[in-house]
Order: structure tokens, then sequence, then C-alpha cells
């Protein structure tokens, strides 16, 4: 649960997530018969919700397929949903003390900087330098002690930015610390200026203080999570709300942007506050009507929702 979690975010924000899950999903058998929506539900707000899916189904394949027994090899733990090398490598050797190197963000730059590696850690031909080292690296015996070390090393010490090599065990046989080259390695990923996309969201708001969300397609961005019916268009909007919400008000809100790791996006709220339940009505599968005010989500089901959408949720909930 932790190194899915961990993929990507950092620790202090993962633990809350952590101590949450584990408390509702204590066993795998938990994690695996639990709706994908509740899980989705818990994951909001912590992004990349394929690792939800993928912890989801990664779940539901060791209870069903490996009756609850966890695979003890990195070749078993890949080929299971999101998992990849290091990632099963840290898994093996955290959990169950079982010989595996690691790759994390940590360890590459650590071993960068040791054995002075040029280029972007995250380059292929980058890494197919640095696996074979992290394979030497990793010693015969105490592979949790070690893996644990080595990550700890990486985020309290040999830091991206003021890394306290002075307090380093490894500071003797640093190259780039004899070299004088701890700033510049590891080298920085290449800039890319990332294109810049808009969407207009339509948050239809009924007289019980309710909000239209619509699901998501299981793939793509935010997949399975409820989010706002979307437009490329202002017109495009106002024209489906003169269509279906006939005599609605509409009132555009500020931009509100948000950043993929690949894009950024513009999103331009657009409240459409409705004057009659019944010019509202959807079929129950692909949406439905959330509660904003407290005293009716206690009832509500839980759904996972795109950060975005949790945001604009909070806003609409404070103009009551």
């Amino acid at each position: 649960m932790s190194e899915i979690m961990l993929q990507q975010t950092q620790v202090s924000t993962v633990i809350p997530y952590f101590e949450t899950f584990m408390q509702r999903y204590p066993r795998i058998a938990a994690l695996a018969k639990a709706p994908i929506d509740d899980v989705l539900h818990l994951w909001t707000g912590l992004g990349y919700y394929a690792r939800a899916r993928n912890l989801h189904r990664c779940a539901q394949i060791v209870h069903q397929d490996l009756h609850d027994q966890f695979p003890d090899s990195v070749d078993a733990l890949v080929a299971l949903p999101g998992i990849g090398r290091s990632t099963a490598g840290a898994i093996l050797a955290l959990g169950s003390n079982i010989r595996a190197p690691i790759l994390d963000g940590n360890v590459k730059r650590v071993l960068c900087r040791y054995h002075a590696i040029e280029g972007w850690p995250d380059a292929t031909a980058t890494q197919k330098q640095l696996w074979p080292l992290a394979e030497a690296s990793t010693p015969k015996t105490e592979f949790a002690a070690y893996t644990q070390a080595m990550m700890d090393i990486g985020a309290t010490l040999c830091t991206r930015a003021k890394p306290a090599c002075t307090s380093c065990p490894l500071k003797r046989g640093c190259k780039a610390f004899k070299q004088d080259r701890v700033a510049e390695l590891p080298h920085r990923k290449p800039k890319k200026t990332l294109p810049r996309r808009s969407t207009f969201m339509l948050m239809c708001l009924n007289p019980s203080q309710e909000v239209l969300l619509e699901q998501r397609p299981a793939s793509g961005i935010w997949g399975g999570l409820w989010s706002f019916r979307e437009f490329d268009t202002l017109e495009a909007l106002q024209a489906h709300s003169a269509q279906h919400h006939k005599g609605a008000k509409i009132e555009a809100w500020p931009v509100l942007k948000h950043t993929f790791s690949h894009y950024h996006l513009d999103i331009t709220p657009v409240l459409a506050r409705l004057k009659t339940l019944e010019n509202a009505i959807m079929e129950p599968s692909a949406r439905l009507w959330y509660p904003l005010t407290l005293d009716k989500q206690s009832s509500a089901k839980n759904v996972g929702l795109a950060a975005p959408v949790k945001a604009l949720l909070l806003q609409l909930e404070a103009t009551l």
C-alpha cells in the first residue's frame, strides 16, 4: 500500500492517506471486496488515480487468484497491475526481507552522485547504467535495512537542494563530492514547455442544493472519477443548458488552473442554478446528484472526486 502511494508523491502527503486506507482496509481481502468508488473516494486529492485502480485490481488478483498469498519474486510482482521493477524490489526488501534492488527517485540521486553518472536519471540510457550499480550495491544480507537506509539517505541527506554532504556516511567514496559536482548531479530533466488546454465545466445546482456529477470513463485523465460535464467552448455549454435546463440562471466563475504532468488545464466553471428538480432527471448509472450540505452528505454515496472538482464543490457549499 505505502509503496504504491509513494510513487510520485512525498511521504508527508502520503501519511494521512495511508493511515486512513489501513484503517479501512487492514487486509487484502477487505480492499479486494471494496467497491472501486469507495477506494477512489479515499484516494481523492492524492493524484495519479490510475494507482488507486491498479491497487484495487492487485488486491483482487492476490485475493481471488493467489488465495491471499503475496508473490515473493520480482517477476511475479511486476506481472501485477501498476507494479514496476523498483516498486517490486522495495516491496520484497522491506516487506519480506528478500534481496531485490530498488531504483526510486532518492536512490537514483544517491547513485548518480556517488558514481558521477551523467544524464537525466529517468532517461533510458541512464537507467541502463544505474540498474547494474543498484544490483551490485545491494548486499547479500540485511536487505531491508540497506534498502531503507538508501531511501533515507536520499530523502534526508543527499537531497536535491542543499544536500548535507558533511553528514553523509558515503562522502568518502562519493565521486560528485570529490569532484565538487554535487550541485550539478544528477542532471535535471530537459525542460519542456507544457501545452495549455481549456475546458468549461457545467455545475448544475438544483433547488435541493445538489449538484449533478458524471462518472468519467475508466481510462484517461481522472479515470473512473466523478466530475462535472465538460464542454470545449462556452457556446456549446450554453446551448446544452438552454436545451436541457430551460430557465436556469447561468453564471461563469473565474478560471481555475490545474496542472498535470504533461499539460496545463484552464477550467472555467459555469454555475447553472436550476429552477426545478424535474428538468434535471438523468439515468442513474452514469450520473448522480451529489448533496452539498453537510447534513445530507452523511447519507450520500462515497465517490472519487478529481481535486479541482472537490475544490469547486467546497466553493459551491460556501455560497449556500
